[in-house]
């Protein structure tokens, strides 16, 4: 019975297995739709922020060609990864999809000031030769989001003040589906030219424009860093979702091959359980047919 017992022991094992595995795919799905929640919370925010540009660029359309002018020779790169594991490949995806970008833009990595966001992202970089000047830890809830989103907007602006850095790029992976993702370029700045203009020239929903009191350039100021503020927060809740999406893959295959085990153990068990039953009879029949004979 000892082979029996030993096959009993790897059923429980494999069975708690799977009740833990069960449990975090639970988790991971709450947490993609948490998430899925926050970003689309953000559109009638952005949408206000937009506003508020498309007003001052009515009533000041010299502010759409100011920005280009800013664009300094050094470039920054913020890049969003992971804290925690069993997300399969999630930041190896994230970084390759970086080097491949940065190459296009004609930058090397080790030539780019860095902000990475992720222990394990940050490690990967490192390896890959790139300098990382600050690394940030992923916020464990939403809660954390804004404490850091004013860490990174204080980096970009000492990035620019003090580096003269004109050019910020965000690699992040964004969500498809509950499963799937897809890394992510977005150019923070300089702001992109032709977005601008073509909010500028959208109709405007009210029957006049709003008047604005507060020095022009202060309100420009304000409502680009409320722009740069949503953008980054929903890389940080996308970047959060597809890190979720891309664990729940995992454990979906880790599932299916706990419940293929544990098919092939029951099988096992079920089959030596009943050969040594058959076994105790035989040995019982036999012995009987010797007391009779006796």
């Amino acid at each position: 019975m000892s082979a029996l017992e030993g096959l009993r022991k790897k059923i429980n094992v494999a069975e708690d297995l799977h009740s833990i595995v069960k449990t975090m795919k639970s988790l991971a799905m709450i947490n993609i739709r948490h998430y899925e929640k926050a970003v689309a919370s953000l559109a009638d925010y952005n949408r206000t922020i937009e506003m508020g540009l498309q007003a001052l660029f009515k009533w000041n359309p010299e502010l759409l060609f100011t920005n280009p002018k800013r664009f300094g020779g050094f470039s920054g790169a913020i890049i969003f990864g992971s804290d925690q594991g069993l997300c399969g490949r999630f930041n190896e995806n994230i970084v390759e999809h970086a080097l491949v970008a940065l190459d296009d833009f004609g930058y090397q990595i080790e030539d780019l000031h860095i902000v990475s966001v992720g222990e394990r992202v940050h490690n990967l970089l490192n390896e890959a030769g790139g300098v990382v000047e600050k690394a940030y830890h992923v916020p464990a809830s939403l809660t954390g989001t804004t404490d850091l989103l004013q860490k990174v907007l204080l980096d970009i602006e000492a990035w620019q003040t003090q580096r003269g850095i004109g050019r910020v790029l965000l690699f992040y992976n964004h969500p498809l589906s509950a499963v799937a993702y897809h890394p992510q370029t977005t150019q923070l700045l300089p702001l992109d030219q032709a977005e601008m203009e073509e909010l500028a020239s959208q109709t405007w929903p009210g029957s006049g424009f709003p008047i604005y009191n507060l020095e022009r350039d202060r309100m420009y100021s304000r409502l680009i860093r409320q722009y740069l503020f949503v953008t980054l927060y929903r890389a940080i809740a996308e970047s959060a979702a597809s890190e979720n999406a891309s664990r729940l893959a995992t454990l979906q295959s880790s599932e299916k091959n706990i419940e293929e085990s544990l098919e092939r153990l029951n099988t096992q068990f079920h089959q030596q359980r009943q050969d040594a039953i058959t076994d105790e009879l035989l040995d019982i029949v036999a012995g009987f047919e010797i007391l009779a004979k006796n």
